[in-house]
């Protein structure tokens, strides 16, 4: 329920818990996921992964999450409402596969040079950022000719495809803690019920899930595929990194400036559309942000990460209505993006894919995408949905 007030926007409320443990745990699966590209599709030394991407990837995050929830703050003290919530962000998931196959991967191939593929990847990163910062100026018309219809119907085959498909198969693949997990998710966030002292859904369900996984490890079922080597072999990157600049390495990827332009310059502008899909989500769900501020944002944004050394561009995800509707609000976008940091900077990411099994997290995007699809339905003229 909206409430306007003149009080100043609170920064946490109770509902920032559960989308802080969902809208947190979506970028600590997409983390993982890019860790293991990096290491093991690219062959990319564990140095340059934990040293120098990893900690450019959570300045990067850190950077747009605490953006985008002092945006969300400055609307809802312009508007004097207490029920604003902040616009999720994070790396681009189709981007992620496309720099590692398409870009990066061909290129380390052919050099035999893994760093190459990287600096590859940087360039291609560097080329997006100016057409999203460009584009940020012709977004809002774009927004003002194209119908709602067009702008959500995207957004809901995305969620299907890239947001619910795997998580499903996962779950199911493994019932025993997938199922569970999702039966805890739909109590709490379809049907009401709160645990313990309130406890967020998403912590219980992963934490139940993780339970479940290490007592079959025990028992010699082995649900969810933990065990104790897989953990003792990840404490071995621990360590302290901050990200350096890495300038040159961008500049080095120009060599390869003719096959970066083909992908380049297509996908800046998918990022752009997707953009605009978001925004006008969000807007559906109540929270109108300004379009260029958001669209050049995530150029800037993702300019300072490849100048650091993290070849995956930033975007606003899709999920807006879903977090919010969870009763996410301000706190679970800033509290998510200093997670991050913390994760990538210390070298916490190789433990936390050894103690948490995967399926654990898949329910909570799996709901997420229901919802995405549901308001694409839900919110356009009925003749066109």
């Amino acid at each position: 329920m909206t409430t306007a007030t003149t009080a100043k926007p609170k920064l946490w409320t109770s509902g920032d818990w559960n989308a802080f443990f969902g809208f947190g745990t979506n970028i600590l699966v997409n983390m993982l996921t890019l860790t293991a590209l990096l290491r093991f599709a690219l062959k990319m030394p564990d140095d340059i992964v934990f040293g120098r991407i990893l900690p450019a990837t959570g300045l990067m995050l850190c950077l747009s999450t605490i953006y985008y929830a002092w945006l969300a703050y400055s609307l809802a003290e312009k508007t004097g409402r207490d029920d604003v919530c902040a616009l999720p962000s994070g790396t681009s998931v189709p981007h992620m596969f496309v720099v590692t196959f398409v870009i990066m991967m061909p290129i380390a191939a052919k050099t035999g040079d893994p760093i190459k593929g990287w600096e590859a990847g940087l360039t291609w990163v560097f080329i997006q950022s100016f057409v999203l910062m460009i584009g940020g100026f012709i977004g809002p018309f774009i927004r003002k000719i194209t119908p709602r219809a067009a702008l959500l119907g995207t957004l809901a085959g995305v969620s299907i495809s890239f947001i619910s498909m795997r998580p499903a198969l996962e779950m199911f693949m493994t019932p025993m803690i997938g199922v569970v997990c999702f039966s805890i998710i739909l109590l709490s966030w379809f049907g009401g019920v709160r645990y313990f002292k309130g406890i967020p859904a998403g912590l219980v369900a992963i934490g139940l899930g993780s339970l479940i996984a290490w007592g079959s490890t025990a028992l010699g079922l082995d649900y969810g595929g933990m065990s104790l080597d897989k953990l003792s072999q990840s404490v071995s990157n621990f360590g302290f990194s901050i990200p350096l600049p890495a300038v040159g390495h961008v500049f080095s990827g120009f060599e390869f400036l003719g096959i970066l332009l083909v992908t380049a310059i297509p996908f800046g502008i998918y990022d752009l559309v997707e953009a605009l899909d978001n925004v006008e989500s969000a807007a559906v769900a109540g929270d109108s942000f300004p379009t260029t501020r958001v669209l050049t944002a995530d150029g800037v944004i993702s300019l300072i990460g490849c100048l650091m050394g993290n070849p995956f561009i930033n975007a606003v995800y899709i999920g807006h209505p879903g977090w919010k509707a969870m009763g996410g609000r301000i706190g679970y976008s800033a509290a998510t993006g200093v997670m991050v940091i913390v994760l990538a900077w210390f070298g916490i990411i190789s433990v936390m894919i050894a103690l948490i099994p995967i399926v654990a997290i898949s329910p909570i995007l799996l709901y997420i995408g229901m919802l995405i699809g549901a308001q694409s339905f839900q919110e356009t003229p009925k003749s066109h949905a």
